[in-house]
Formats: structure tokens, sequence, C-alpha cells
């Protein structure tokens, strides 16, 4: 419980910081540099209140880029889970050799701390494969790859190259807009979740 507060408390502070004033250091030419990027968007525009691009290349803010979509993904199905579960909806059959359901688990952070910790640490390689050899774009060594986040790695397309420029262009935006709403939302469920709140949809956390 006091590691899943601190956590928290953690990424309340990131976010906090997040609306703190623009330092003044970074240079004009660097901040106009990214102002025609994908995601610079109303109502904010170029928005870096930490910093963050400050005396940046194309190859530091392509990282970054690759980071928020990431994150952004993952918070996409990590708030989806969160209210799938929670009304009431799990995988069928057991979770491990001992027979326990995956109904049998709570839902949300305190799952983490109640599955085994042999099923914790095959979550964890898990992801880790997929981080070293699979989720990789152009921007980390994989090819073909048109743009940032681009994952298809020459396999997976579901339709993209029917798509015209405009379109797909669309479409980035917004994944983008949606994966920031999600990080904003699977944190706010976390904090509500240590709260005990309940939430519309949702229900008790």
């Amino acid at each position: 419980m006091s590691s899943a507060k601190s956590l928290i408390l953690a990424s309340l502070v990131a976010s906090a910081a997040a609306f703190a004033p623009v330092s003044q250091k970074a240079s004009s030419s660097a901040l106009k540099a990214f102002e025609s990027e994908l995601g610079v968007q109303p109502p904010l525009g170029f928005f870096d209140p930490l910093g963050l691009l400050e005396d940046a290349d194309q190859e530091r803010f392509d990282r970054l880029r690759y980071v928020e979509i990431k994150h952004g993904r993952i918070c996409q199905l990590a708030f989806l889970g969160q209210i799938t579960t929670r009304y009431g909806i799990h995988l069928p059959g057991s979770i491990d050799s001992a027979g326990d359901s995956f109904d049998s688990f709570p839902n949300g952070w305190a799952a983490v701390t109640a599955i085994p910790q042999a099923g914790l640490f095959q979550i964890i390689a898990f992801v880790g494969f997929l981080e070293l050899f699979v989720m990789k774009d152009s921007a980390n060594g994989a090819e073909p790859g048109e743009f940032v986040g681009d994952f298809r790695n020459g396999a997976i397309d579901f339709g993209w190259d029917t798509f015209d420029e405009e379109t797909q262009i669309s479409k980035r935006a917004i994944e983008l807009n949606n994966g920031r709403a999600a990080m904003m939302g699977i944190l706010g469920l976390m904090v509500h979740e240590q709260l005990g709140t309940v939430l519309p949809v949702v229900g008790q956390m």
C-alpha cells in the first residue's frame, strides 16, 4: 500500500510540474524547430513546460515522441483494462496450476501484490521481450518504418497503406490525443483507487 501511494505521489508531482511556467532559457530557434510537428495543436499549441526540447535536435525529439506514443498506448490499454475488469469481465479459466481463476484476484493496483511472484515475473519478462525485440520502430533500428511509433515492422498493416496522407496524419494526431488523455485517466484511476472512491461506470475503486 505504501509503495503504491509513493508511486502515485511521484506521479502527481511530475504532473504538477508539467504546469509550471516554461523556462525562458530555451532559445526561440529551438522552439520554432518543432512548432510544426504532429501533436502541436489547439488549445495548447507547442507545449514544453519542462524545457525537455531546449537545444534539442531531431533525434532527441524523435526519442521523446517515441516514449510519448508508447506510454500513451500502454495507458490506453491500462484504462480499458480497469473499466473492463471492474465491470466484471475477466479471462476464463485458471491463472495458475493451483486452479485460481482470473476473477478471484482483485482489480487494479491491488492485483499486483495479489498474484504469485512467479506470475509477476512472467509479466515482466514478457514486457521486457516485447520492449527489446518486438515493439521497435524506425527510430529504434527497425525497418521499414515511415514515422516514429510505426511498429508494423513489415508484418502488420491493417490497411494503413490504403489511407491517403491527410487521413494518416489525422489518425496519428487522434492517437496522440487519446494517449495523452489515457495517461491522465489511468493516473486519476490510480489515485481514486487509493482513496476508495465510487466512480460512475467504473464503480467502487
